[in-house]
């Protein structure tokens, strides 16, 4: 590794260290580590801050992931983006797409829709809120697409599918679904549950709402002995 690397790799949490050791040693994460110097030494605001980047990594432990919820790449608005994905800080407005989650939610098992975006509760059960782009530039969508971070992610969906711990993924939009379905050869129906959807976007909700993908993974959870997860515990 180079010196760059090395301190990436530092910077994981232990539980996803030992997984990801492979893809942190490629030349492309090398690559993209330069990129983002680059881009910060020319005065770019590059959301999420350094210390959130891992945010979903540290959150939930790489044995104790049960739930995958894939994102595109953070929000790019001041204040949005905090390291997992579709969630909001504590008193940032919540956006369309996770609102209409909510409203999903609601339909689905009938939770309140819910006043509060931040989703670390979901984390803490086993839910991870992963992104496949982990940075973005402000008011950029998009902008740290191709550089090397959907290398680092999709190892992260490989060595995930690789376990024998059961594991529901939930894949809302092409975009998620292409990410998770060239790995076909690794997903094994009896241990992986794919659910698909439409995105939750105001543009595609008419294909989300009604998915009822949260009481489906539960009932997928329930069947394989292992903790439901309580959604509204947000």
């Amino acid at each position: 590794m180079t010196p760059r690397q090395e301190k990436f790799y530092a910077a994981l949490p232990d539980s996803w260290k030992n997984p990801l050791q492979e893809v942190c040693t490629r030349p492309e994460i090398d690559a993209l580590l330069q990129f983002l110097q680059e881009r910060e030494a020319a005065g770019a605001t590059i959301y999420p801050s350094k210390n959130n980047i891992f945010a979903a990594l540290k959150a939930t432990p790489f044995n104790k992931v049960s739930v995958v919820i894939v994102g595109q790449d953070p929000y790019h608005g001041p204040g949005q983006a905090h390291g997992l994905s579709f969630s909001v800080p504590a008193g940032i407005p919540i956006p369309p797409s996770l609102r209409n989650i909510f409203k999903e939610l609601h339909a689905d098992i009938g939770i309140p829709i819910a006043k509060n975006g931040t989703l670390t509760g979901w984390t803490k059960q086993g839910v991870l809120l992963l992104n496949s782009i982990l940075t973005v530039e402000e008011g950029k969508p998009a902008s740290h697409a191709g550089h090397g971070w959907e290398l680092f992610t999709d190892a992260i969906i490989e060595q995930l599918l690789k376990r024998k711990h059961p594991t529901v993924f939930m894949l809302w939009g092409a975009y998620a679904q292409k990410k998770v379905q060239h790995l076909h050869a690794q997903i094994d129906p009896e241990r992986h549950l794919i659910l698909k959807a439409a995105h939750p976007s105001p543009l595609s909700i008419k294909g989300f709402l009604g998915c009822r993908h949260f009481s489906k993974a539960n009932e997928f959870l329930k069947a394989h002995h292992l903790p439901e997860i309580n959604w509204a515990d947000l």
